[in-house]
């Protein structure tokens, strides 16, 4: 019985990733088609070909295409790191946005934005330094009051009112210096270049394919630290290693796209309704769904009120709020809190 079961999820799991993938693409397509100046899929073909001289091409290569890489990449990357820290922390509740991951990452590029306003390059690497500040002190005020699911939240919650006081601060007393980073703050893709995609996607690519590979180690240990150690696994380096990945992925994401929410608790549950929780699995849809929900959101969020364009973190927001009481109601009911 458990292996037809086993095998029925695999196959669920691959047709999943084919849908998503197609989905996906599909998105994408819609994506650059969509917008104040709306391309036909022909004309979007005949900018292809025509290069950067027509100004479809210029629509496409300078807005629609950039916006679109971005909302795919910063939704892999915060779908991944949901997934992770998920599986570190032992809590389904767990999402970078939640447990403060996302607060530490804002506070930090807000931060080197006061002192270092002329190297955004750089952006990326601060906001993944303020990402995993608060990661570990989520894991070190887990492991001194018991690490059980409410507790993990509640800790988080803490941790992120405090570094939300923090980037108030720094608006405030800073206003010349942190002008323009409202949007930031809700989170968006208006506007975004194609330097500080490429930029972020050099960090955030390599650390999805190390989630990947690494992904059985969080399988193990999810199983808890004794079994854990007991099958040759090195508990606190690959705790600390899974929270610098999820770190990376939600700092570079966050660096180009503002403080989007629950996209990393959103995704991760809902595939793991579809296909389990085996992270071998996981992952990857996780990377595909997580990519395809933020590009189908910010393509509403930016067409539904045209000309006028809605933050995409909003929406999240909208979305995301709801979920994620139901979800504690349903974890509250099931006796796991």
């Amino acid at each position: 019985m458990p292996s037809s079961m086993n095998s029925s999820l695999k196959r669920k799991a691959r047709l999943c990733a084919v849908i998503l993938f197609l989905l996906l693409l599909a998105a994408g397509a819609a994506s650059m088609c969509l917008g104040a100046s709306g391309l036909s899929p022909r004309e979007l073909l005949e900018a292809v070909r025509e290069g950067a001289d027509s100004p479809a091409a210029r629509i496409l290569l300078y807005i629609r295409l950039p916006r679109t890489l971005a909302a795919m990449l910063s939704g892999a990357a915060l779908a991944v790191s949901g997934v992770i820290l998920q599986g570190v922390l032992l809590n389904p509740l767990a999402s970078p946005n939640i447990v403060g991951v996302n607060a530490g990452a804002g506070f930090a590029a807000l931060l080197f934005a006061c002192f270092f306003p002329g190297a955004a390059g750089l952006l990326p690497v601060a906001a993944f330094l303020g990402a995993l500040a608060a990661a570990l002190l989520i894991l070190l005020l887990a492991g001194r009051m018991g690490a059980s699911r409410l507790t993990v939240v509640l800790a988080g919650v803490a941790v992120n009112a405090i570094l939300s006081a923090g980037t108030d601060l720094i608006t405030t007393l800073e206003p010349e210096a942190t002008l323009g980073m409202s949007a930031f703050m809700v989170g968006g893709f208006s506007g975004v270049s194609a330097t500080r995609v490429y930029t972020a996607a050099a960090y955030i690519l390599p650390a999805l394919l190390l989630a990947l590979l690494t992904a059985d180690r969080l399988d193990v240990l999810g199983l808890g630290d004794e079994v854990a150690q007991s099958v040759g696994l090195r508990v606190r380096r690959t705790r600390v290693g899974q929270l610098v990945l999820a770190s990376v992925l939600a700092g570079a994401a966050i660096s180009f796209s503002g403080l989007l929410g629950f996209v990393g608790l959103i995704v991760p549950h809902a595939l793991r309704r579809l296909v389990g929780g085996e992270n071998r699995t996981l992952l990857p849809l996780s990377m595909l769904g997580g990519a395809l929900f933020v590009l189908i959101c910010d393509t509403i969020a930016r067409t539904v009120f045209a000309p006028y364009e809605v933050p995409v973190g909003i929406l999240l927001a909208l979305l995301g709020g709801p979920f994620f009481l139901w979800l504690l109601l349903h974890q509250r009911k099931g006796g796991r809190g």
